[in-house]
């Protein structure tokens, strides 16, 4: 395959979307790669986790100058993910070849996004109560230097193993699975300090999982190129615009990608994908405005407001 301009166009948008978020590498482009440039699964796994490798420092610089990483929490993940994601690969591979191998991995992909998606509602909705919380003096404003939390390895490690596991097979996970769980076991953390810690623990995951697919899976070269080409400078801006977005929208944006997506790698039919997105569009907007006011917010956010 020779280098593709249009994969690099978008590959540069979704870098935005890493860069503006933290999440959304491996959901996003991996089901692009499968479902509008035709590439097999396995292949398209393969080389997103080897362009992750690269991508994924960018961001985890920012944060280590920020102070925003908790070096104890990503010891303990990498402990559990490393092996995991490597081990991943071999899984995959273990499944089959061919055509057996590359649906199982489209089906893994598939529930992988629908998870992320959940995840980002269940991310919005917890950063809402710690909001509430706060406002109402039900609870200390939270820190602002690096976080302090009793680390405990064992569900932490855990964790690693599980979305260690997930990551090498479906390159999925790193940036949206983990950080859910880590807000589960850690809730006190900002979602600065998580995306942080999540972003760094995220390097050498991804990059072991990248070993195994260069050794094991169905990497190439030239596809990997045309990803990053987009995806670098992508980040980069994502980065700097991270600041000045709407937050709520970026999400929410996210969200329905990872849906249609995954409806789609399902093999759902184009008339139930289209009522299941609009009832989406309809139906989600009203719900989260009747959440904001249970919580006693307006029902439509103000401009700035990052619990959009």
């Amino acid at each position: 395959m020779s280098f593709d301009i249009p994969l690099a166009i978008a590959s540069f948008g979704i870098g935005i979307v890493v860069g503006l978020t933290g999440m959304g590498g491996g959901a996003l482009m991996t089901p692009v790669l499968v479902l509008f440039f035709n590439v097999l699964p396995l292949t398209a796994v393969s080389s997103d986790l080897v362009a992750s490798a690269v991508m994924k420092p960018v961001g985890s610089l920012v944060h280590l100058r920020r102070g925003t990483v908790h070096l104890g929490l990503v010891k303990w993940l990498c402990v559990g993910s490393v092996p995991a994601a490597f081990a991943g690969v071999l899984v995959a591979r273990a499944l089959g070849d061919g055509q057996q191998v590359q649906s199982v991995i489209r089906a893994a992909l598939a529930i992988a996004l629908l998870c992320s998606a959940a995840g980002l509602m269940i991310r919005a909705y917890i950063r809402l109560i710690e909001h509430a919380r706060v406002r109402d003096g039900r609870a200390a404003p939270l820190p602002q230097g690096r976080p302090r939390v009793e680390v405990r390895p064992f569900p932490v490690v855990l964790v690693g193993i599980l979305g260690g596991l997930v990551v090498g097979m479906t390159s999925v996970g790193s940036g949206s699975l983990i950080i859910i769980a880590l807000m589960a076991l850690y809730p006190r953390l900002k979602a600065s300090e998580l995306v942080g810690t999540d972003l760094v623990q995220a390097v050498p995951l991804v990059a072991s999982a990248a070993v195994g697919h260069i050794l094991f899976g169905d990497f190439q070269l030239a596809l990997t190129t045309s990803l990053l080409v987009g995806s670098i400078p992508g980040v980069w801006l994502g980065a700097h615009l991270s600041a000045r977005a709407p937050g709520g929208l970026v999400r929410r944006a996210l969200g329905f990608v990872l849906l249609a997506s995954a409806l789609k790698l399902l093999d759902v039919s184009n008339r139930h994908t289209a009522m299941i997105l609009g009832g989406v569009l309809i139906f989600a907007p009203l719900l989260w405005m009747a959440v904001r006011r249970r919580h006693g917010f307006p029902a439509l956010a103000a401009r700035g407001d990052k619990y959009e």
